[in-house]
């Protein structure tokens, strides 16, 4: 049945960036279709939390702190997930920054360098560290989130938009060498989207006003319109599928000229 290849009972996930916005609306979608799932973000309370709530309505989830941009909770991110559970089935890399809003001219380049090493060399890192554990077991589902700011340019965010396309090709590169293991890396891009990111974007007039003119539905998404895609992502129901990037942006990269 078409039906089942979306139920995720049994499967372990592994979410970062999973306190608030869409990382915890990927997070509680994942529970629901029937995974335990690895609350992980930062600050342990804030995991905590979530992982509380979940499990106050009877989801799988526990909260691990990791701090992306740091080596050791990285490793130790992985190693306590196996520990505890014996498999890792989906990780999903969603955890970001943007510390720099302003001219190319002007960033620093300690700015870019934490946009890359959170955005991006996390991803590679987390990446290589369930690869063996996905290969061992017959498989596995990675899902880089993205932006649409990674597939056209935008003004003062240029470290965030060179981070969210690497993303686009680093999943692209994973996805044929590590095909072979059943292995399937896809991607993620979001438009706005109204989370902790987007509120500077969000508290200017002129600029809501007009990405709202500019976007086909004519509004910004909520984080659960996300978590839909990401279940797909994560489950059999996309079984053939690696190396792709999906839109969710509302239509807005096809806003017409005139």
């Amino acid at each position: 049945m078409i039906k089942e290849k979306f139920d995720l009972t049994g499967k372990v996930a592994i979410i970062t960036g999973a306190s608030k916005g869409i990382g915890e609306s990927m997070a509680r979608g994942m529970a629901e279709f029937g995974a335990t799932v690895v609350v992980s973000s930062r600050k342990q309370a804030a995991v905590d939390e979530v992982a509380k709530q979940f499990q106050s309505e009877g989801l799988a989830a526990i909260g691990i702190e990791c701090h992306v941009g740091n080596a050791e909770h990285r490793q130790a991110l992985v190693k306590k997930v196996i520990e505890k559970y014996g498999r890792i089935d989906i990780l999903i890399n969603n955890a970001g920054t943007n510390p720099y809003y302003g001219p190319i001219q002007r960033m620093p380049m300690a700015a870019y360098q934490k946009t890359m090493d959170v955005n991006v060399n996390s991803a590679i890192e987390l990446s290589n560290l369930v690869q063996p554990f996905m290969k061992a077991q017959g498989g596995g589902s990675i899902i880089h989130i993205s932006s649409i700011e990674g597939l056209h340019p935008s003004k003062m965010m240029t470290a965030y938009n060179i981070s969210k396309t690497a993303l686009i090709m680093l999943g692209k590169n994973q996805a044929i060498e590590w095909g072979k293991h059943n292995i399937r890396v896809n991607m993620i891009c979001p438009g706005y989207v109204r989370t902790k990111l987007s509120e500077a974007l969000l508290a200017d007039d002129a600029t809501k006003e007009r990405l709202e003119k500019n976007c086909a539905l004519g509004r910004y998404a909520t984080p659960d319109e996300m978590a839909g895609m990401a279940v797909f992502l994560a489950s059999d129901a996309s079984s053939y599928m690696t190396g792709s990037t999906i839109v969710n942006d509302g239509g807005l990269l096809h806003a017409p000229l005139f």
